[in-house]
């Protein structure tokens, strides 16, 4: 039943051709493991403990969730394909779950990497290369998402009270304050974009381009890895990664929970405890290195 199957994603789902071959593939490799471990020569006699058997068999084998889940969908595809043709009476792959993917931790920049980043040699002294620099530190230094530094305005500044104002998700409000250091960058930013622009109207983007137009996405993102491809050691080089190492590198300084959750604007403590697990891990490899008994 393999070539009407296969007939059917070629002519009436459509499919690609890469996706018939990789059905096929598929139903293949099941079909031998039915006939091997079981004796049965034809998919429609399958069984769901036989199906389940074939899953750990490939996870066994050290398949990754991915590829398991993409061959249990194709047996999924491919029974319903029988049972809509009345070619089996159930579908064997009905209380058949998927692998649940595990949970990626964050990507961030080691401290002594960010340190190198943040260096100030690292920029041109000009407007380009110190507004570059200043997308670096504020990202890094507030914890901001990209779409919070793009929206941001000269207006959203307290530079006397030293803080900044940001609309995240839902426009929803919150002030983060600005370290010594990254204040005093703001200030020496702000006479250069003045120079460059005649004056920094309250209504004027914090982050503009060459030209002071509004910044937008792949700009940031292009000044982000520009940098970060100089000495990050991230597979990932986005603004995000800056924003996870924001709170990471919180956390392992010992920084409340509640007030990292704050900080990046999140709705409750689960999308914050994420960061908690590279932390553990720091917290690990120290003990592991200092304790007599570890």
């Amino acid at each position: 039943m393999i070539p009407s199957f296969t007939r059917y994603l070629q002519f009436e789902k459509r499919s690609s051709p890469h996706t018939v071959e990789a059905y096929e593939r598929d139903l293949n490799q099941f079909a031998e493991f039915l006939e091997l471990s079981f004796e049965k020569t034809q998919l429609e006699k399958a069984e769901h403990a036989e199906i389940r058997a074939w899953i750990i068999d490939l996870v066994e084998q050290g398949l990754s969730t991915t590829s398991v889940n993409r061959k249990l969908a194709t047996l999924r595809s491919y029974y319903k394909f029988l049972l809509r043709n009345d070619l089996v009476k159930s579908d064997p792959t009905y209380k058949l779950k998927s692998l649940k993917n595990p949970k990626k931790l964050p990507e961030f920049v080691q401290e002594s990497s960010i340190q190198d980043v943040l260096k100030e040699e690292v920029y041109d002294a000009g407007f380009e290369g110190q507004r570059d620099r200043m997308v670096i530190e504020f990202l890094y230094l507030t914890g901001v998402r990209l779409s919070e530094l793009i929206g941001l305005k000269w207006a959203d500044l307290d530079l006397p009270q030293a803080q900044v104002k940001v609309f995240g998700k839902r426009k929803k409000e919150r002030i983060i304050p600005l370290s010594k250091g990254l204040l005093q960058n703001i200030v020496s930013y702000q006479k250069l974009y003045e120079e460059r622009f005649s004056n920094t109207l309250q209504s004027s983007y914090f982050i503009v381009s060459n030209t002071g137009k509004k910044s937008y996405p792949m700009m940031i993102y292009r000044i982000v890895r520009k940098y970060l491809d100089r000495f990050a050691q991230t597979s990932k080089r986005s603004p995000h990664v800056l924003r996870h190492t924001f709170a990471t590198h919180l956390l392992n300084k010992g920084a409340d929970l509640n007030a990292v959750k704050d900080l990046l604007g999140h709705a409750n403590l689960a999308a914050t405890q994420v960061y908690t697990h590279n932390s553990m891990e720091k917290l690990k490899a120290v003990f592991e290195q200092a304790h007599p008994k570890a």
